[in-house]
């Protein structure tokens, strides 16, 4: 077994190139130097020379200014390497820190105080009773059931803000700071019995662009605050720290992540085709909003007869097909259905933080590829390519740049002309159109269906029911038409997307389509060193976690 390790001298080049090096023998705690003297050495100051090449000043500053230092792990798991190697007569080595109990202890009663608030509540709202209640019937009549939650009360709005805001804040920190793959499941499941079972799904940040919508394009309809909040705060967090509304906020998500128990991988032409489907649904549901006609998104959403127990049989359907699928297939509904989800890409896209899976640097060795079921993790790329493969790639982006406003304006002609099948989505044209089929036959008489009752009174002041349909299909005309450009610019991007190579030198998640689940640090090698689960092992564990650079110039 190689019980040493090379300690290279400090100089103006970089770290590691300077050869003959000195060797620290972990077995006696010597330096030897290349003439064969050794001296005595502190084995924590030892330990403290086993620093990654990141963390040499800090190092050089702890020991008073020596200039010898070791760009090896970090200092947690070199002190595990330490202990690991049997040593007779050393000296007791410092144990790594641990958590303290009392730390513990006060997460405890935090997590127990949250729950008693949320049993509390839940409480509270099923003994509450309406401020006026319904009316007596003497005729035996029944109220129709609600298909939708009763409104709530202003604190209690204010109360979901509030918890959205701590989930997104929770999810952010366990992502960057703590890396914790366990708290992150523990968010979702206290975001799917708050979201999801308990406020059955309303409000929600999918269903929220459709309010967003309708208030830019009709300037009478108010915008509630809350759902306003809903709409912008995790727009805002995916600006500067990803998607990590969708990795444990989002009900949605977290009840799908919670069903993946064999996850399969989807073929990358298959998944690069079905990526464009939620910018197109986001395109059909900013249309029939901002036109008045139907909350598409909500009224097709197939996990909201899940969180309240009851709904259409189609959507309920609809909802078991996507979780049975979900078991193998990563979060399908996130990746090839949700609007709002395509919106957080964009946004993550740009983001100022991305997920990084290794503390400190790659060793390629593809267990995150492996571990992510969401096919986001990107292999790197060579910088230098074959002058006849980059001359081929220019050549097809410059066609695809070309072709883009022929896709735009092509796309524009040919949904415009669909505006007026569209329009017959919203229940004032559809109601002008039978009013113009059936106004010469006789009214009903009898008892009335409501579709009835809403001709007969159309029947009483025709030209304004007409009229206000005429401007509907102006809107459909216009809309349609934005539409239709709006998936020829979709399908032209992402042409263009996919002829342009980003050089990696790592294995790293893709900005737009990692979720921030922090699975892959359970699988990092150099991850689970900085945790101190895995040690530092002489030998073989040197060259998984030295620095190529650096063992490159010892192995010289």
């Amino acid at each position: 077994m190689d019980w040493t390790l090379p300690i290279f001298s400090r100089t103006d080049r970089p770290v590691g190139q300077e050869l003959p090096f000195t060797i620290y023998d972990l077995r006696t705690r010597k330096i030897e130097s290349p003439q064969g003297d050794s001296e005595h050495h502190d084995p924590m100051v030892g330990m403290a020379r086993c620093a990654v090449p990141a963390r040499v000043q800090r190092a050089e500053q702890m020991l008073n200014g020596m200039r010898i230092t070791v760009p090896m792990a970090p200092l947690n798991a070199a002190r595990r390497a330490q202990r690991a190697i049997p040593t007779p007569g050393s000296v007791r080595m410092r144990q790594p820190p641990r958590q303290s109990e009392i730390v513990n202890r006060k997460c405890r009663r935090v997590l127990v105080a949250l729950l008693a608030l949320f049993l509390l509540l839940l409480a509270f709202s099923s003994n509450a009773q309406q401020r006026f209640p319904p009316p007596d019937f003497e005729t035996g009549h029944q109220l129709p059931v609600t298909t939708t939650p009763a409104a709530r009360s202003l604190w209690f709005q204010y109360l979901d803000v509030v918890v959205l805001v701590g989930g997104l804040a929770a999810s952010s920190w366990l992502v960057y700071r703590q890396r914790s793959r366990k708290g992150m499941v523990a968010l979702s499941l206290f975001s799917l019995a708050y979201f999801g079972f308990w406020r059955k799904g309303c409000v929600c940040s999918i269903g929220s662009l459709q309010n967003v919508s309708l208030a830019l394009a009709d300037p009478t309809y108010a915008v509630p605050g809350s759902v306003l909040a809903f709409f912008v705060l995790p727009l805002s967090f995916a600006l500067f720290f990803g998607r990590t509304f969708c990795a444990g906020v989002c009900p949605h998500g977290a009840l799908q992540d919670l069903l993946l128990l064999k996850p399969l991988k989807v073929p990358a032409w298959l998944e690069q085709g079905l990526s464009i489907l939620p910018f197109i649904y986001l395109g059909a549901g900013v249309l029939f909003a901002a036109t008045g006609s139907v909350f598409l998104i909500c009224q097709y959403d197939p996990f909201i007869p899940i969180f309240r127990l009851s709904g259409r049989t189609l959507m309920v359907l609809s909802g078991a097909a996507l979780l049975l699928l979900g078991v193998f297939v990563g979060r399908p509904y996130c990746r090839f259905v949700c609007p709002y989800g395509a919106l957080l890409k964009l946004g993550a896209v740009v983001a100022r933080r991305r997920v990084r899976v290794t503390p400190d640097y790659c060793t390629q060795c593809r267990l995150c590829e492996a571990s992510c079921p969401f096919g986001a993790m990107r292999e790197p790329q060579a910088v230098e390519q074959e002058p006849l493969t980059v001359s081929k790639d220019r050549r097809r982006l410059a066609w695809l740049l070309a072709a883009l406003p022929v896709l735009i304006t092509g796309g524009g002609l040919l949904g415009g002309r669909f505006s007026d099948a569209a329009a017959t989505m919203h229940p004032t044209v559809a109601l002008a159109r039978r009013f113009v089929r059936e106004q010469y036959s006789p009214p009903k008489t009898g008892i009335l269906s409501p579709d009835d009752l809403a001709l007969e009174r159309a029947r009483q002041h025709p030209e304004e029911l007409l009229a206000e349909a005429k401007n509907i299909r102006r809107k459909f005309a216009i809309g349609t038409w934005l539409f239709g450009a709006w998936i020829g610019g979709v399908v032209g991007f992402k042409l263009i997307s996919l002829c342009l190579y980003r050089r990696r030198t790592d294995y790293e998640p893709d900005r737009g389509e990692c979720f921030a689940c922090a699975r892959c640090f359970e699988f990092c090698p150099n991850e689970l060193v900085r945790r101190g689960i895995k040690p530092l092992q002489a030998g073989t564990a040197n060259d998984c976690m030295t620095p190529p650079e650096v063992l490159s110039a010892g192995k010289s």
